[in-house]
């Protein structure tokens, strides 16, 4: 996944230059996979501000999470009736049950740890998803998600920024 990130980021910043850096990093930090931990440091590529960089990719990866948490259930509900949905979401399913292991020992604080954690797999989709499996009630899940969000933003920026 890591080289397809790389390719996202590229053609981005690459073919979608009459956008503004800051929208571009927004999209970036949208994208599930690649949020915010490639949000921002395409920021650093794209000349934005370490403060600019970081409010944009937060910014970007918290918008999808209030739909998802919403959403998601009653579309994967009515989508398991296809078979080749049936089979994504149950993988989706098992490899969410595979690291979300705090999660399911401390609820939303699990949460918070989950997200902030600036792995593969960790961030905010899949935090979302753990939270919908565990049944967190969607006001806490959305505050824990961001919370963890902007932990792993800060690990983030002082592991990528300094090199920059």
């Amino acid at each position: 996944m890591e080289g397809f990130k790389l390719t996202v980021q590229e053609f981005l910043i690459q073919h979608a230059d009459f956008l503004p850096p800051e929208v571009i990093v927004v999209i970036l930090s949208a994208l599930p996979i690649i949020e915010l931990r490639g949000g921002l440091p395409a920021g650093t590529f794209l000349g934005l501000s370490f403060q600019s960089a970081l409010f944009f990719s937060v910014l970007g990866n918290l918008l999808p999470i209030f739909p998802i948490l919403f959403l998601f259930q009653p579309i994967s509900t009515w989508m398991m009736r296809f078979s080749a949905y049936e089979r994504v979401h149950n993988w989706l399913y098992e490899r969410t049950m595979s690291k979300s292991s705090q999660v399911k020992k401390y609820g939303a604080l699990g949460l918070i740890l989950f997200t902030a954690v600036p792995l593969p797999t960790t961030g905010a989709y899949s935090a979302c998803l753990a939270s919908i499996i565990f049944g967190i009630p969607i006001r806490w899940a959305f505050i824990s998600i961001s919370i963890g969000v902007l932990i792993a933003s800060i690990v983030i920026g002082l592991l990528t920024y300094p090199l920059f």
